[in-house]
């Protein structure tokens, strides 16, 4: 433990050294201004990489009343650094000011002693100060920590998700950006085989690190599920029935998802899907600016044991092109759901071929300095005619 102590008075600095040597405390440091103290910290002195120098300084005993910078001033100056705003500084005072008390503890100091100074009183102030900045430290670590797991999580995490597919008849890609660290929507696709691919979109329900592990649980099922049931009722039905089988002691949230899965025949130009409580996927054939909607047929996976499902089909005779996305797109246009779809429509009915750039520019603006409130995630597929068409 450092500690600094800050004193334009050198009997002051003294009588506080001798006190500390008596209670074994010798790892200490001395400043006869407020500016020295700031040059001692390395305010304003920036280390290889830039950023503020770290300081070593683990407990500030500051003067309050002291030429060119008062002890009040000082410590609003730290205040402003991230890196040692946590530092605790206790002002050492003779001033009995009430005011001026509550002033210098509104500019960040955690205590004060006044003058003279009693020596019990005095270490009294310095364990607890001490004792409180090993908590935080110990906190700080802490999060630390659990930021690099969720970041690493993260990586795990994007790692499960199908990578674009661009075949002679079928493509399929697709763009995600997570509300926060950890994402809260799946997508993959799988081939089936003669010119057939399955492809799901999920929303689980909330954020966050709950949301993500049943992400992770239902990607570790979904390709066993999906090659062994390949149709859309009998895959939404498997994936409600294990989804149902996690059973959490004293859960207090009815954890679900929306889901859409399709089954995709390219040959027989026919779509087999099944919408789960999802936004309504839209498929633009030909040279038509209007979507068909592929909407909902039936509620969400995991809010009951089981899912009545009524599949529907679609069929197509010209290219075309179909788009599944999740709620945190619609909701970047406001209004009811009618004009939510307007705008999707009108930002995604320009031609058949994909275009990255274009929906980035539309539907996922760096916003990387605003927090997220949802996840953003769009898939798409573009159905082509072939070379080997007669």
């Amino acid at each position: 433990m450092k500690i600094l102590i800050v004193d334009d008075n050198p009997t002051n600095v003294i009588i506080i050294r001798e006190i500390l040597k008596k209670e074994d405390y010798r790892n200490f440091i001395t400043a006869s201004s407020a500016k020295e103290m700031l040059k001692l910290l390395g305010i304003g002195a920036e280390g290889e990489n830039g950023r503020q120098r770290a300081s070593d300084i683990d407990l500030i005993l500051l003067d309050m009343m002291m030429p060119e910078m008062d002890g009040i001033e000082a410590c609003r100056v730290v205040q402003q650094y991230d890196h040692l705003k946590d530092i605790p500084i206790i002002m050492v005072t003779a001033v009995g000011d009430s005011k001026k008390l509550a002033e210098a503890l509104d500019a960040g100091a955690v205590d004060y002693v006044t003058k003279p100074i009693n020596k019990v009183e005095l270490m009294a102030r310095i364990r607890l100060a001490l004792r409180l900045k090993r908590e935080k430290d110990w906190h700080k670590e802490r999060d630390q920590r659990i930021q690099d797991e969720l970041k690493l999580a993260a990586l795990v995490q994007n790692a499960v998700l199908s990578l674009p597919v661009m075949d002679e008849t079928f493509e399929v890609h697709a763009i995600y950006q997570p509300s926060f660290e950890l994402a809260g929507d799946l997508y993959a696709w799988y081939p089936l085989g003669d010119g057939r691919y399955a492809v799901i979109l999920l929303d689980m329900m909330g954020h966050g690190i709950s949301s993500s592990l049943f992400c992770m649980f239902l990607a570790s099922v979904l390709k066993d599920t999906v090659t062994t049931y390949v149709e859309p009722e009998k895959v939404i039905q498997e994936l409600n029935r294990r989804f149902n089988q996690l059973y959490i002691e004293k859960q207090l949230v009815q954890y679900y998802f929306t889901a859409i899965y399709l089954v995709i025949d390219t040959r027989m130009k026919r779509i087999d899907y099944v919408n789960a409580g999802h936004p309504p996927a839209l498929f633009f054939e030909g040279e038509t600016k209007q979507p068909v909607l592929l909407e909902s047929n039936c509620h969400p996976v995991g809010l009951f044991d089981r899912i009545d499902i009524l599949p529907q089909s679609l069929s197509f005779e010209e290219e075309g092109h179909l788009v599944l996305y999740t709620d945190g797109l619609l909701e970047m246009a406001e209004g009811e759901q009618e004009d939510q779809l307007r705008f999707m429509t009108e930002h995604l009915n320009g031609g058949h071929e994909w275009r990255e750039e274009a929906m980035r520019d539309v539907f996922f603006v760096d916003d990387s300095n605003q927090e997220r409130d949802d996840d953003k995630c769009l898939v798409w597929i573009s159905l082509k005619e072939g070379t080997d068409k007669e």
